[in-house]
């Protein structure tokens, strides 16, 4: 995001450094688990998938940032998410793009599928985000006017929550900034009350080393509903990008250094109520925009 998040706040530097160094010291080489598989692309990925946890699951990428209240597992369902994804022009600037997560989730062999705890979207190295040209709304602005008292172009994603076993809700994404400086997202599902926030985080070398520089980190808190009485969506799309007139420019939220016809990787980290972990990712190629055809 060069300078528009170098006013990026985590933890202190020790606790992160340290975080980090627990992650790295029990990785190892080895292929996506079952539970994460991918059906964006056949391609095999270029580097191996990190692990190091039990069960070899995918460590956490960004242990530096906002912790979730503890809840112990609970008893329930494996799910099996994929994930696909594409890059598309945002119609602002000659870099500037669109980025698409869709999410599916089932549970094996059937039913619901379990709720989760944190979502992390991964982001290409090659992808720069720019929320400091983007106005911000404020948590209590949408508890209190609804998305509609959100200031104009501080919306920066949009997207669909899929319910099991049937329904759809509109999903929102406005750009935020929180009180301790650190830069976000609100994601809001205005037909069941929900508001998540999310904040940007450099994820860990491992992760670096797969192609991976920056995440958003969701957490989903607990809440009065049981954990093995909360169902999880069967499918989460949500497409992040923006564009907007600042003066006699345009400014893209979200632009990428590769060039057209190039895969990217993306990746969405998942915790669950049960203890799974999964990774699900995908390799969607960076699509032309028409002045640059």
């Amino acid at each position: 995001m060069r300078g528009s998040l170098r006013e990026h706040r985590g933890r202190s530097a020790a606790t992160a450094a340290a975080a980090v160094a627990a992650v790295a010291a029990v990785l190892v080489a080895a292929t996506p688990t079952a539970s994460a598989t991918s059906t964006a692309s056949p391609t095999p990925p270029t580097s191996p998938a990190p692990r190091g946890l039990p069960g070899g699951a995918p460590p956490d990428p960004t242990p530096g940032g906002p912790q979730r209240p503890y809840e112990p597992d609970v008893p329930g369902p494996r799910n099996i998410d994929g994930l696909t994804a594409t890059v598309r022009p945002d119609g602002g600037t000659r870099d500037g793009v669109r980025v698409a997560f869709d999410r599916t989730s089932r549970a094996d062999p059937e039913g619901p599928p379990a709720a989760a705890r944190r979502f992390v979207f991964l982001f290409d190295a090659s992808l720069r985000f720019h929320p400091a040209a983007f106005p911000t709304c404020a948590r209590t602005v949408v508890e209190r006017q609804g998305t509609d008292g959100c200031p104009e172009g501080s919306r920066i994603g949009r997207g669909t929550a899929h319910a099991y076993p049937q329904g759809t809700s509109a999903v929102y994404a406005f750009n935020t900034r929180y009180a301790n400086g650190m830069r976000g997202a609100l994601v809001v599902i205005p037909a069941t009350d929900t508001i998540l926030e999310l904040t940007w985080e450099r994820v860990t070398g491992p992760y670096r080393q797969r192609g991976y520089l920056w995440g958003l980190d969701e957490i989903l808190p607990p809440s009065d509903v049981p954990p093995e009485d909360r169902v999880g969506t069967r499918r989460f799309q949500l497409e992040w990008g923006a564009a907007r007139r600042t003066g006699p420019r345009t400014v893209s939220f979200a632009e990428t250094t590769a060039e057209p016809g190039t895969k990217l990787r993306v990746g969405l980290w998942s915790s669950f109520v049960t203890g799974q972990v999964a990774l699900p990712e995908a390799t969607p190629v960076r699509q032309a925009s028409e002045r640059r055809r």
